[in-house]
């Protein structure tokens, strides 16, 4: 054992050597290019976006007023209908029966009155030849005058019977779009159930719902000239905005998502019912507003965090900012910075704190240097 150590030692200390050579020739940390941005204080205004559907100021649900069977509907979903124009119709077999009956009953009360009134023609001249009493006379008075009343119920009763009849046919009220159809042929439907939906032609709205902590920043922006402005999704990007003016909110907040619902008037333009489009609440301009895009924050312990550049040493370091409302693809910060303050604005995730790193700068512009 001891004539081994001798031969082991050297070979120890070797490789205790070449370990701690290994050790020092590890070289620095390369540089990481970053991104930057110089902050920069600007006069701007914020806004909000709200989804939102163009809809027609009135829609009604046409019905029939009697019971039956729906024989045939005319329109279909998407037509466009006219004023008195037949929409649907009932089986008016039953109704025309009805009709017919009530006419015989106007026919027999004018038979019968007709009656009564000759009898008592012919009674007032037996009167006054006094062969009968003033008390006969009378009633045959009185019997003329229930005769009447039954001749103007009888009519009564046929005028709207008549009608009736005629509610087999349902006509469209006004000008119009259908936009819904809840009922096929060959259902019995009850008297009042809607069989078609038509959008009267005339002004537009645009519907959308707003939370209810944003409802008074909407009605001070709206009084303001285009502090509500609608674009519609189908329009060209390069298309500017139009002013929208608002007309009605809810007085109570939907259950299920505790919005309220807000239309705003459309006009006459060219809006068609159906179209999606949002809405842009423009708030009032903000001096000395800070706004950063998004990729330049990220989250660490609850807190909202930059990376400062430090130009002299080019290290970075964590700062902690608070963030006052989203803008978009941007978010403006309230408090932690100040203008003129470097910072990174890409690849914030893989930065550690005292960090050296150096400008990123495109390929063109790195040869030109």
């Amino acid at each position: 054992m001891s004539q081994r150590f001798p031969k082991i030692l050297p070979l120890i200390v070797s490789l205790l050597f070449f370990n701690g050579c290994s050790q020092q020739s590890v070289g620095p940390e390369p540089e990481r290019a970053v991104r930057t941005l110089v902050v920069k204080a600007e006069a701007t205004g914020l806004s909000r976006e709200y989804a939102a559907e163009i809809r027609a100021r009135i829609e009604s649900r046409l019905a029939f007023r009697v019971p039956g069977k729906l024989l045939e509907r005319k329109v279909n979903l998407g037509d466009q209908v006219k004023a008195g124009q037949l929409l649907a119709r009932l089986d008016a077999q039953d109704l025309l029966l009805a009709q017919a009956a009530a006419q015989a009953g106007l026919q027999a009360a004018t038979i019968n009155r007709d009656l009564l009134r000759a009898d008592y023609k012919r009674y007032v001249e037996l009167r006054e030849q006094g062969f009968i009493s003033a008390a006969e006379l009378e009633r045959r008075d009185v019997a003329l005058k229930a005769g009447q009343a039954q001749l103007d119920q009888a009519q009564a009763q046929a005028s709207a019977q008549g009608n009736q009849t005629s509610y087999a046919r349902l006509l469209a009220d006004v000008a119009g779009l259908v936009t819904g159809v809840d009922a096929e042929p060959g259902m019995v439907v009850p008297a009042g159930a809607s069989i078609v939906r038509v959008a009267q032609d005339g002004s537009r709205d645009v519907v959308f719902s707003v939370p209810e902590d944003q409802l008074p920043v909407l009605r001070a922006a709206t009084k303001r000239p285009e502090g509500l402005q609608l674009k519609l999704w189908s329009d060209p990007p390069a298309q500017a905005a139009r002013t929208v003016f608002l007309r009605e909110v809810s007085a109570a907040a939907d259950p299920v998502t505790r919005t309220f619902l807000v239309k705003a008037d459309v006009g006459r333009n060219d809006v068609k019912l159906g179209q999606s489009a949002t809405v842009i609440l423009k708030l009032p301009s903000i001096d000395s507003l800070i706004k950063l895009p998004l990729t330049a924050l990220m989250q660490q312990k609850g807190q909202t965090l930059v990376w400062l550049l430090d130009p002299a040493s080019m290290t970075v370091k964590q700062q902690v900012v608070q963030v006052g409302a989203a803008d978009g693809n941007e978010v403006v910060i309230a408090a932690g910075l100040l203008p003129g303050q470097e910072l990174v604005v890409a690849g914030v995730h893989t930065l550690t704190s005292g960090q050296k790193v150096k400008r990123y700068q495109l390929p063109a512009a790195a040869a030109a240097n």
